[in-house]
């Protein structure tokens, strides 16, 4: 007889997760999944007008469009509420496509529609990368954690689902009167008040919509009218002095330099101040391409540059910071300078007025007499403000300096030629606050390399923002007769591309800083050709 046993069942405990919890533990997955998606697929690199972009979704809180303008800095849109940002980087200005625009000015009318197009072509691009980049990484990253392909696949279709809402909520939010509120940040923090109410120029957008358009193709055609400047051949009995002023952060004024310390081959750069606009410290980034100019740059600071801008130019290779009547000795001349007592890089600041230039004025013209009751006189004195520059009179034969934006020439009463050089940076950003754009201007001194004297200077003007105008004018000082020097007829050099209209000559000059090109025109031409 077998005896049976009775065998008890046994019971296995499993742990089964709270609803909530695998629900909150998917959307996590998902989420994550999401934002490793769209760190991978990065940005989309997309031409807008003759600008190269980069569009990238971010998440976000709030939402709206991001614009970066480096290293100006950031504007900020209130187009969308969604968990979706969308980051725009201004990248360069392509040299290309603006050069197609100067080449066929009747592709300018149709910019606005091209510019539309681009940007919705760039953000649906970015759009579908965007969603197989979030379902992909939610589907891996599910794989990953539950093993699982249904539970994969869930998070993948949940995150088209979030995909698909975020996209109904912005557009059901899309707000296009976003661009009159813009929140600006960094160097565009001054925007408003540069450029006027935003509301303005909705309301007057056709006549913004055709100067943006102008000023698409100016730095291109910058680049043109400088190549054509003449070149001359260099003299053993002169010493050529670049003199420039208010530059104001306008990037495009370094090109300008560069092309005339080549073609004018320029021994030394003068700089009377206003190289910035706020003299902060993310404005020292502007300064990086000064020593690589191709001469020694001699610099005073002006009451748009702060001590940070003055310590950001000592610290350069080739670059000489006078103050408190400082003096240096470049390519056989002694110069000395003194900055600006005041700082005041907007209207918030109570400028100090004349007493406090006449009083750096004073202190320099003292410090040029005791160099020269030593045997050593300066040569050439440097000071932002024409008001403390005048100063100096009697105590140097050459005083230059900028702050009016504009050019003069004077002698004044005891002897010493003031030369106040107008804006090089064309008034940078306040370009736009009139009607006419300020031109941007230079000038290339010639002084004798034996004695330092003046002998001739060539005041070269270009046009502002919008225009495409080039002169270059020859002067003599009244005391330099043109008979007193006599050097062979100057000939005519290369003439401008034909894209520019034939050069008007001007009466020729007899010195010995003409050009010496073969030619047969015995007339120095002045490069001149009517606006664009």
């Amino acid at each position: 007889m077998v005896r049976g046993t009775n065998r008890q069942p046994t019971t296995t405990l499993t742990h089964t997760p709270h609803p909530f919890a695998r629900a909150a533990g998917l959307v996590a997955v998902v989420l994550l999944g999401a934002w490793l998606g769209l760190l991978a697929v990065g940005s989309v690199r997309t031409p807008v007008g003759p600008m190269d972009t980069a569009m990238t979704l971010r998440p976000s809180l709030t939402g709206g469009t991001k614009v970066n303008v480096s290293p100006l800095g950031s504007l900020e849109l209130a187009t969308h509420t969604a968990p979706l940002r969308l980051d725009v980087d201004v990248d360069q200005l392509n040299a290309e496509r603006s050069r197609a625009l100067v080449d066929h000015p009747e592709r300018i009318a149709g910019l606005q529609d091209e510019i539309t197009r681009d940007v919705a072509l760039g953000t649906a691009d970015l759009a579908w990368r965007s969603c197989a980049a979030v379902v992909s990484g939610s589907v891996a990253l599910g794989l990953a954690v539950y093993r699982r392909p249904r539970r994969a696949l869930a998070a993948g279709g949940l995150s088209l689902a979030l995909l698909a809402a975020s996209g109904g909520l912005a557009y059901a939010t899309w707000n296009p009167k976003s661009v009159l509120e813009p929140k600006f940040s960094g160097l565009l923090s001054s925007a408003p008040d540069v450029v006027g109410n935003a509301r303005s120029i909705v309301s007057e957008f056709d006549v913004y919509q055709q100067e943006l358009a102008r000023l698409v193709t100016n730095v291109t055609k910058l680049y043109d009218v400088t190549s054509t400047l003449p070149a001359y051949q260099p003299d053993p009995t002169t010493v050529r002095v670049l003199h420039v002023s208010d530059i104001h952060l306008n990037p495009a004024a370094w090109h300008i330099v560069q092309s005339l310390v080549e073609q004018y081959e320029i021994d030394v750069i003068v700089d009377t101040g206003d190289t910035m606009d706020h003299g902060s410290a993310a404005e020292n980034a502007f300064l990086d391409p000064v020593p690589g100019l191709g001469a020694p740059y001699v610099w005073v600071r002006g009451n748009h540059d702060s001590a940070a801008t003055q310590k950001s130019m000592e610290g350069r290779r080739n670059v000489h910071v006078l103050d408190h009547g400082k003096t240096v000795e470049v390519a056989g001349l002694r110069i000395a300078g003194t900055g600006d007592p005041q700082f005041t890089p907007d209207r918030s600041v109570v400028a100090a007025g004349d007493p406090a230039e006449e009083r750096v004025g004073r202190e320099l013209a003292a410090a040029l007499r005791v160099q020269k009751d030593a045997g050593k006189p300066v040569d050439i004195a440097l000071a932002h403000n024409p008001v403390a520059a005048r100063q100096t009179d009697g105590a140097v034969p050459l005083a230059l300096a900028g702050h009016i934006h504009r050019r003069t020439n004077e002698v004044l009463d005891k002897g010493t030629r003031l030369m106040t050089e107008g804006s090089t940076g064309g008034s940078g950003l306040r370009a736009v606050e009139g009607k006419t754009p300020d031109p941007v201007e230079a000038s290339v001194l010639y002084l004798h390399r034996d004695t330092r004297t003046l002998q001739a200077w060539d005041a070269i003007t270009l046009g502002g923002l919008g225009l495409s105008t080039a002169e270059v004018s020859r002067h003599l000082p009244e005391n330099n007769s043109p008979g007193a020097s006599p050097s062979p007829s100057p000939p005519k050099p290369a003439p401008p591309p034909p894209s520019l209209p034939p050069s008007t000559p001007a009466p020729p000059s007899v010195s010995p800083f003409a050009p010496t090109r073969p030619s047969p025109s015995p007339s120095a031409p002045t490069p001149r050709s009517p606006s664009g």
